[in-house]
């Protein structure tokens, strides 16, 4: 008989628990017959002494195993999912999704909400007009069958111990932990039941694992728990120094992803798209170049279809920001910083983001940018534009933002793509 006291103390003492241990507290946390105050205990010793893989393979189980798992196998054609860590501007599921579905892949996005300096795809979604991202499982697997795509919130029934684990680390400074990541990522990606999985992670100012090296060993092992559950996983390793795109918020966000489907949008945008898009199809088994669907416009088609599909306007005009506030180059030359840390909490003071769980957003909230790192700019040249309903909180988003920029002779821009890890 399993104690909690028991499987806290030799996890502070650093001594490895069990796959029954594991398996038992979380279940039984789940459940409600352990206390926060006890999980909270539990995670903390995580934190500080780490898990050997065993028992990171054991509690990503124990979480996936906790509620229900999708099962997609007779839809009759491939599946492939995708999973961004988080950063500012990335709006890169919203014209992936579609993307990867117009070569007859059925691509389940359950997505989830900003919290913090990154914005969620729920959120951004939810300003066009009538878009529905709460589905029944049916309608879901209706959708993945035609038009094959679908963005929405996941399911409750889908690893509930990792909401409940979640919601408990992100109020007790447990959230930057290596292993509660990636067994909170793999818990609810592995529950998707899809073929293949490409994660995106970050690495830089605007990403959660800042370090490269650090953002490198929670790419390897996720890599390493989709394997060992029968799923193929890659991940791209991508910077996040500076926002993707030139825009942060909702509705502007939406924007941008429909010029990419058009073909055009940023290099970045369009970059990242192409590279994610390629490893998905290669794990579909699809040989494709998925550049010719968004220059054909078959990617666009299946955009407005799974807008339709989920009671969204495609034609819709996106709405607009009531208030908006320029801020200027404070010299001349190239632009060599543009901190996404910051722009992102800019966007967020705004109105784009939230400080807690269920705090509603502004659709029409964010930033333009007008240059990236890389460019060159004259002295009171427009910068940014900032966008809000509540103008009081120009502000202190102006001062983020001044701070997050300097002006230098030269720069050269990194890559974005920083390497392939399978």
């Amino acid at each position: 008989m399993h104690t909690a006291v028991d499987v806290i103390t030799a996890k502070r003492n650093g001594t490895p628990l069990t796959e029954d241990q594991i398996t038992w507290i979380v279940n039984a946390y789940t459940a409600g017959d352990v206390s926060d105050e006890q999980f909270a205990a539990l995670a903390m010793a995580i934190y500080f002494q780490g898990l050997t893989d065993a028992e990171l393979f054991a509690l990503t189980t124990a979480m996936l195993n906790s509620g229900t798992r999708l099962d997609f196998s007779t839809l009759g054609k491939p599946t492939a999912d995708k999973h961004s860590t988080g950063g500012v501007g990335d709006k890169i599921t919203l014209p992936l999704t579609p993307l990867v579905a117009s070569y007859g892949v059925a691509v389940p996005q359950l997505s989830g909400r900003g919290l913090g300096h990154t914005g969620g795809t729920l959120d951004k979604l939810e300003s066009i007009p009538g878009f529905q991202v709460h589905l029944s499982e049916e309608h879901i697997r209706n959708q993945l069958l035609d038009p094959g795509g679908v963005i929405c919130a996941a399911t409750a029934e889908l690893a509930p111990a990792d909401k409940k684990i979640y919601a408990l680390r992100d109020v007790t400074a447990t959230v930057d932990s290596m292993p509660l990541i990636a067994s909170s990522i793999m818990s609810k990606k592995l529950a998707e039941g899809t073929d293949t999985l490409v994660l995106d992670v970050k690495t830089g100012t605007g990403a959660f694992m800042q370090d490269e090296a650090d953002a490198r060993r929670l790419a390897e092992k996720m890599v390493w728990l989709g394997k060992a559950h029968g799923v193929a996983t890659t991940a791209v390793l991508t910077r996040m120094d500076t926002p993707l795109g030139y825009t942060v918020g909702n509705a502007i966000e939406i924007e941008e992803s429909l010029d990419v489907l058009n073909g055009q949008g940023p290099d970045d945008v369009v970059e990242l798209t192409l590279t994610l898009a390629k490893h998905m199809l290669a794990g579909a088994g699809i040989e494709a170049d998925p550049a010719e669907n968004l220059a054909n416009g078959k990617a666009m088609d299946a955009w407005r279809a799974m807008v339709t599909a989920q009671h969204g306007d495609p034609d819709a005009p996106l709405p607009t920001a009531t208030h908006e506030h320029y801020v200027t180059a404070p010299t001349s030359g190239v632009l060599s910083r543009m901190d996404a840390r910051a722009i992102g909490e800019a966007a967020w003071r705004l109105g784009a983001g939230r400080q807690y769980q269920g705090q509603p957003v502004q659709a029409t909230a964010g930033i333009r940018l007008h240059a990236k790192p890389g460019d060159s700019v004259t002295e009171g040249e427009r910068l940014f534009t900032l966008y809000t309903e509540t103008p009081e909180q120009f502000e202190a988003a102006t001062r983020l933002v001044e701070t997050a920029v300097e002006v230098a002779e030269t720069y050269t821009a990194p890559e974005v793509i920083v390497d392939v890890i399978r």
